[in-house]
């Protein structure tokens, strides 16, 4: 009996010291986090050029973005579609070379190390690197292209074009959606394959039936922080195109630094940036609720 009182008071004691660790972590979740998310709320109601008097105009902002403004839903239609280039794009690479990083290849460590890089190389020099690239007089691939005897492309200054352009920079940059890949392959255990390989299963039903299901978790979470990155670019307008042709590469993300800090319409701007959390919310709360009929994990008894 006294040794089950002296268990229950050390239980409580650990949970007080882990409620004084979390304090430092939950004041900087506050301060950082919830309290500019309610603040932007707060401004994109007033209007207010970031000097004069804030004028409150109520839910005028949001009227004026769906009902006047001719670049919303460009910018909107370009955010999605360069979503699902870059998520989709991202996905399939970063499995599919995580599983080859997988296998027992000759310097191996040098060839993760590799992939990895990109992801850490400054943002700016990459775009910069991928201009030079993608450049259609001077540009290393238009001198590919016309060594095949095809005319040149116009891969930055066609709004059709644009976009897959700039999300295969972004699949590129996808190292560390690799390296999460490569732990979780790791992790599956080779019991599943060797019993599979009894049973005389080939290596794409291997992979369908045995590696997918056994990834899901750490697909899920690849595909949201994926996805919520994609959704609010920025680099490759600011970096390339500036958000041209038209409305080609406009993305919200930048839309929203166009009005407020080029514009100065920051109540405009936070509206923007309101109306992108809601975007974002959406498509993570779709993530979440489907999630249970796909995810898979260790001792699920699901047939």
């Amino acid at each position: 009996m006294n040794a089950s009182k002296k268990r229950i008071r050390y239980n409580k004691a650990e949970v007080r010291v882990a409620y004084v660790c979390l304090i430092p972590s939950i004041i900087g979740l506050v301060c950082i986090t919830y309290i500019p998310m309610l603040a932007s709320f707060a401004l994109s109601l007033f209007s207010w050029n970031g000097l004069g008097a804030m004028k409150f105009v109520g839910f005028a902002n949001y009227v004026r973005l769906f009902t006047a403004d001719s670049k919303f839903y460009g910018s909107l239609l370009a955010t999605l579609k360069y979503a699902g280039m870059a998520v989709v794009g991202s996905m399939i690479y970063s499995l599919f070379i995580a599983m080859l990083l997988n296998r027992k290849v000759p310097a191996r460590a040098f060839f993760r190390a590799l992939f990895y890089l990109p992801y850490v190389l400054p943002a700016m020099a990459v775009y910069l690197g991928w201009k030079w690239l993608y450049d259609y007089n001077y540009g290393f691939l238009n001198y590919l292209i016309t060594l095949t005897g095809h005319s040149r492309i116009m891969f930055l200054d066609d709004s059709t074009l644009v976009t897959p352009s700039l999300s295969m920079i972004a699949v590129w940059l996808s190292g560390n959606l690799i390296v999460i890949f490569l732990a979780g392959l790791q992790n599956v255990s080779r019991v599943y394959y060797e019993a599979a390989e009894m049973d005389g299963a080939n290596a794409f039903q291997r992979f369908i039936h045995i590696t997918i299901p056994c990834m899901t978790p750490i697909i899920f979470y690849n595909l949201l922080m994926s996805l919520v990155s994609s959704l609010q670019v920025i680099t490759p307008a600011l970096s390339l195109t500036k958000g041209g042709p038209g409305t080609g590469s406009y993305y919200m993300c930048y839309m929203l630094y166009n009005q407020a800090f080029n514009s100065h319409k920051y109540g405009y701007g936070s509206a923007i940036a309101v109306i992108l959390f809601v975007i974002i919310a959406i498509f993570t709360s779709i993530l979440f609720a489907t999630s249970n009929s796909w995810i898979f994990y260790e001792g699920d008894d699901r047939g």
